[in-house]
């Protein structure tokens, strides 16, 4: 297990998470909360100390499931993986992480409370997922641990920590736990190795406009609202800034933030797209722009 440390520098904050080592060459899965928006990436191994700098594999948003993997990494102690496919409420578990963010792993234990569990969460960069099949315990999960292991009493990893509660994810300490099994993060992780791309799943470098949205103005105009851009982005060299509102990108009709996460998720760094926006002065433009390589979504 590794402690996972990302600085978000277009949001002007950072994150701390934990990870777990799957390969001895440096292949790690975590949530994708833990990462997104990350502009860098740093792993710490507790056992040994040494540091890496890490890249993003790819991730899913829907699973909340991403796989990074550490530059200059050999020889690395891997979890002993188990299986989710049999598990029983009752059973004793686990839960490791860096908790707080301390750069420590602290454990916790609990039973399984419930199976095939459905929640929405708020990711700490303020997205909303609606995360399935998750397995709940009363293991005690605090900040930090996302991405964690939850361990069978064999200490075999059958599911990934991803929200202390219902509403929020990782706010404060709870003894309502939810982590995803184990089988369906691998499951995502050896399509990511496979370079297969899907609808769910985004593999490689994240496509990037360069945008910072912000709420809708309303039902007054349809789209994007922009809150900021980033300096010598795509999108600001195209002409667009803060106050305009992206109503097109590609062809495709932009409702919400999410609409342009969604349409990018599908775009590589040198892709060329037709951009469309109106203004703060009610104008309306169409350019052309050259999508960037940016942080994961």
């Amino acid at each position: 297990m590794v402690v996972i440390d990302t600085n978000l520098s277009y949001a002007g904050a950072s994150a701390a998470g934990t990870g777990i080592v799957i390969s001895r060459s440096g292949e790690v899965l975590t949530n994708n909360h833990v990462i997104r928006g990350a502009t860098s990436i740093r792993v710490v191994d507790p056992r040994t100390g040494r540091r890496y700098t890490a890249s993003v594999a790819g991730y899913s948003i829907g699973a909340d499931v991403a796989l990074l993997r550490l530059a200059k990494a050999s020889g690395l102690a891997t979890v002993t993986l188990g299986s989710s496919a049999s598990l029983r409420r009752g059973q004793v578990v686990t839960a490791v992480g860096n908790a707080g963010g301390t750069g420590s792993l602290v454990s916790s234990s609990g039973t399984i409370r419930a199976l095939g569990r459905s929640i929405t969460v708020q990711t700490d960069q303020g997205g909303i997922a609606r995360l399935t099949g998750l397995i709940e315990t009363n293991a005690e999960l605090r900040p930090g641990d996302s991405g964690g292991p939850l361990l069978d009493a064999s200490g075999r990893v059958i599911a990934m920590n991803a929200a202390a509660s219902t509403g929020f994810a990782f706010r404060s300490a709870s003894s309502e736990g939810y982590a995803i099994p184990i089988n369906k993060a691998l499951a995502l992780a050896r399509q990511i190795e496979s370079g297969r791309r899907s609808a769910a799943v985004h593999v490689g470098p994240t496509a990037f406009l360069g945008v910072l949205a912000g709420r809708p103005r309303g039902a007054e105009v349809a789209g994007a609202l922009v809150a900021d851009v980033v300096s010598g982005g795509p999108a600001e060299r195209a002409g667009i800034g803060p106050g305009d509102v992206i109503t097109r990108i590609g062809g495709r009709a932009v409702s919400s933030t999410g609409s342009i996460v969604e349409i990018l998720q599908n775009k590589k760094p040198g892709d060329r797209i037709t951009l469309s926006w109106i203004d703060r002065f009610g104008s309306r433009t169409t350019a052309t722009v050259t999508l960037v390589s940016g942080p994961p979504q």
